[in-house]
This record gives structure tokens, sequence and C-alpha cells, in this order.
């Protein structure tokens, strides 16, 4: 039992000293898990966004990411009209190793998009975010030696947990962001944000002992750009800091109108693909109906990791909603 416990100790402080939080490679597709700036920031009545990511899928249930959340603007009477006020509600949960260790996460946050001309075409955001986490090892999804038995791990095991409430962990955590957006014409739109996450260093516990969670840097930025009257070009890149470990993924996806320039409401098809310097290779499809937005991309491994993985990495579904009524002001802001 005590060489169980370390163990799980020294997963838990190498996991935050040298490794990232949970992320997506459509990062531009879970805005309230990229900045909480982006509270807010689109055009409609409210927006409800979608991510699902299994990494590893040839391993069962390895690590899953999950998250989903609603924004929605307020007080637009009462503001300027170039101006808006954002109010978000997010959650997400990550499993590692079929279940056996969950963290999950509830947040609320709000974001103040303040226009810098009397069009509103150039605007800066600030945002900010309070999330309650919730970390659990669950007992009765790991396996230990003496279950292995020649039909599988199918025996008891003599391992016995006399305190399971030790085995879980919470802390409220804040976390900030500011985004730019503007244009210098109707063909053109771009944006560039930071934010920090685990601004207030929450002390984790665990079995008696504490330490505090590395602070997370991401620098982002993209825009689009018309190339002719059906087709425009996206790009989007990301670099992100936490402890010992960076990650950067850059790229870019070709939007296909097919369903005319003069519609305000599209049918769009996406193809193209983001890299993550160092790692992988991800090919992106995305389709626009309306008021939905659609991506698809798949990890295409180019690590050392390579050889174990056979190539494969991480299949990630992206789904969006954003009611957009016709009686709505205009408001320029990122696509995805």
């Amino acid at each position: 039992m005590k060489k169980f416990f370390t163990t799980i100790f020294c997963i838990v402080l190498l996991a935050d000293a040298f490794a990232q939080d949970p992320h997506f490679s459509q990062f531009f597709a879970s805005p309230l898990t990229l900045n909480p700036a982006y509270t807010g920031k689109f055009n409609g009545s409210f927006r409800v966004t979608g991510n699902y990511r299994n990494q590893w899928p040839e391993i069962n249930k390895a690590f899953i990411t999950s998250t989903g959340s609603v924004d929605f603007q307020i007080l637009k009477n009462k503001l300027s009209y170039t101006d808006a006020w954002g109010v978000g509600l997010m959650g997400y949960t990550d499993n590692s190793a079929n279940g056996a260790v969950k963290f999950n996460y509830a947040g609320l946050s709000t974001a103040y998009h303040k226009a810098l001309d009397e069009d509103g075409y150039n605007q800066i955001g600030v945002g900010f975010q309070v999330v309650y986490a919730n970390m659990l090892v669950n007992t009765s999804n790991l396996k230990f030696e003496d279950q292995l038995t020649s039909a599988g791990f199918t025996g008891v095991t003599s391992e016995v947990f006399n305190n399971p409430s030790g085995l879980k962990s919470n802390y409220i955590d804040v976390n900030a962001g500011v985004l730019y957006s503007g244009s210098s014409s109707d063909k053109n739109y771009y944006y560039a944000g930071v934010s920090l996450y685990h601004v207030s260093r929450p002390k984790q516990s665990f079995k008696g002992a504490n330490y505090l969670l590395n602070m997370r840097t991401t620098i982002h930025g993209g825009g689009y750009f018309e190339m002719s009257d059906n087709t425009t070009l996206h790009v989007s890149a990301l670099q992100s800091f936490q402890g010992g470990a960076q990650e950067t993924i850059l790229g870019g996806a070709v939007e296909f109108n097919i369903s005319g320039a003069q519609e305000e409401k599209t049918t769009s098809f996406y193809a193209g693909a983001w890299m993550r310097l160092k790692d992988a290779i991800i090919p992106y499809i995305g389709l626009e109906y309306n008021d939905f937005r659609f991506g698809f991309t798949y990890d295409v491994n180019t690590s050392s990791l390579k050889t174990a993985s056979q190539k494969k990495g991480g299949l990630e579904i992206s789904l969006i909603y954003n009611h957009r009524p016709n009686t709505e002001k205009s408001i320029r802001c990122p696509k995805f």
C-alpha cells in the first residue's frame, strides 16, 4: 500500500512539474478553455460549444477529454452599440487510464469588449474566469499485479484502501486574459490574445502533501483573409508555457463557401492542417451549415513516440452552435 501511494504521488508531482493542462488540437474551437476574454465574443444571441478528444484511441480510454460551454451577451440595450459584455459557463472533464484518474472542472467567466473606434471594427477585451476543480483517483478502476491471471486482470487484489477521501482533491482557480481584434477592410479580420491560467497558483493536496499548480501562459492569434468571392483563408497559432513544458501549434484552413457569397447564413466546407511542432501533424476538415460549425481532426504523431504509437495520435471533434437571429447587431469576431 505504501508503495502504491508513493508511486501515485510521484506521478502527480511529475505531471505538475513537466506536463501541461489538458488541451485541444482544435484550440480555436474551444474559446472558454483558451482565453476567458473570448466570453461573449461572437455574432449572435448565444453560443454553445462542445469538444471531445480521445488521445491514443488504440489504447482503451487512455486519455479522454471533453468540454462544454455556453456564453451570451448581457445589457445589450444599455451599452454602446460598439461594445459588448459577455458571461459564460464552462465545464470539462479529463479522464485517464480508463477513468482511474479523473479531473473535473466547472467555471464561470465574464469579459468586456470595448471598441477602439466609432464603428467598433477594432476592439480590446478583458476577461476573468473562476473555476472549481476536483481530482479523484477511482480505486475500483485500478489494476494490480496480484489480480493478473491467465484470463487477464480477473483476480482479487489484496490492496485495501482505508481512507478513500484521501484520494480526492479540490480547489478554486482564477484565470484571466486579454484579446485584441480588428480589421482594415471588409475582406480581412485579425486577432491576438494572451491568457493566464492558474493565476492564483492554487494549492493541491493529496495524501497530506501540498503543492502549487504551475501557471499556464498562452499567446495566441490568427485571422481570416478573403481570397475570392467564395474562398477565405483562416490561419491561427498558439504558444503555451507551463512549468517546464511548452507547446507550439500553427496552421490554417481554406473555407469554400458553397451557398453563395451573399447569403447571411452560409454553408461552407473547410479543409486544412495544423502542426504541433516536434510532435504531430493535424489534418482538419470542417463543415458550417447555418448556425452550426463542425470540425474533425486526427493527430498524426511525428515525434520519437511514433514508434510506440504507430504514428497514431488523438481523434478530436468540435461542434459550435451560434444562434444568430436577423435582428441581432453584427459583431466582427473570430470565425472559429
